[in-house]
């Protein structure tokens, strides 16, 4: 075989070439391709004798690892040339300051609740919370909703079994609080407020399959419509700092509450329906043992997103959970 150490100067010439990565790619396969040379020197080692053999594919090693050298330091100095025109032609000023940490903030909804929150604390309401995932005896039975009403049809709730679903509102945190104070041996008067996270069958511009509610409930002695409607319009007035604002009751019906009203609030010029409200149903104090000849009781829901939207000027429901920065960055101010 013939002697194969002037392909490692060959090759030296050939890399030195190059002036770039592509173009010592293709010398590179002269020597070290499928039909490179030292690629055919290897393949006629198969020619040789058995005594052969050895010294040959021992020469040829030393030839490639030569010629794999010469390749490798090439391709190091056209990355490092590279490297230094590209630091020569981008200036750094390393006097400029730093780009600012943006800075977060709490989510509008997030904002609502914590109002809300601080708000009826600040008249002896506690806060207490559920679970989302319930029975169906506590999102439905034990608030006097029949087996036939409509709020239990698959359409309108999302059911994770026969008797899971995922609660349609937070009313079941009242029937728990009421369930665990008298364990407790504790008895009214008991004054709290549900915010929480509900999902229904719903989706539009005014409308989510998860949203949030706030239920607040008073039970007590002589508790009457008088004091339901005070603790709305005191609580509303506060959260919109408007003292002109208005409260009035419209005739409804809610199976957990009797009589049922729905609330409307004065709003530029008109009334805005706020939510739903009414003295607690005997039926369902009677599932919590309260004696409702003693104590009387009154309930009331409010939507968070609906008050956020209101107080923020959100005309598209849809913005507090579409994860838009431009959106939620206005609140982080």
């Amino acid at each position: 075989m013939a002697n194969l150490d002037h392909l490692i100067t060959e090759a030296q010439a050939d890399f030195a070439a190059c002036d770039t990565t592509t173009a010592l790619e293709d010398a590179k396969a002269k020597y070290l391709g499928k039909t490179g040379l030292l690629t055919d020197a290897l393949k006629g080692l198969g020619k040789l004798s058995a005594e052969e053999r050895p010294a040959a594919g021992a020469a040829i090693n030393v030839v490639k690892k030569g010629v794999e050298a010469a390749l490798n330091a090439r391709r190091d100095a056209i990355l490092n040339a590279a490297q230094a025109e590209q630091l020569a032609s981008e200036s750094l000023d390393v006097t400029l300051p730093a780009r600012a940490q943006s800075k977060g903030g709490l989510h509008p909804v997030s904002l609502t609740l914590q109002r809300i929150e601080q708000l009826f604390h600040s008249v002896g309401f506690d806060v207490a919370t559920g679970p989302e995932i319930e029975t169906d005896f506590y999102n439905f039975t034990a608030l006097n909703i029949p087996e036939n009403h409509p709020a239990r049809a698959m359409h309108d709730t999302f059911y994770v079994d026969e008797a899971h679903v995922l609660r349609t509102h937070t009313s079941p945190v009242q029937v728990h609080y009421m369930e665990n104070a008298l364990k407790q041996s504790k008895t009214p008067p008991l004054k709290i407020i549900a915010p929480g996270r509900v999902y229904r069958v719903d989706s539009d511009a005014t409308h989510s399959p998860m949203f949030h509610q706030v239920e607040g409930l008073w039970v007590d002695k002589d508790i009457s419509f008088a004091n339901l409607k005070g603790v709305v319009q005191d609580f509303l007035q506060r959260f919109f700092e408007r003292d002109d604002l208005v409260v009035r009751f419209r005739p409804s019906f809610f199976p957990f509450t009797e009589p049922s009203a729905e609330m409307d609030m004065s709003w530029n010029g008109g009334w805005l329906e706020i939510g739903g409200c009414g003295m607690v149903h005997p039926e369902v104090f009677k599932h919590v043992n309260i004696d409702s000849e003693q104590y009387q009781g009154f309930a009331f829901g409010l939507g968070v997103e609906r008050l956020a939207m209101l107080r923020y000027g959100v005309n598209d429901l849809r913005h507090f959970f579409n994860n838009d920065l431009r959106f939620l960055s206005q609140f982080s101010k």
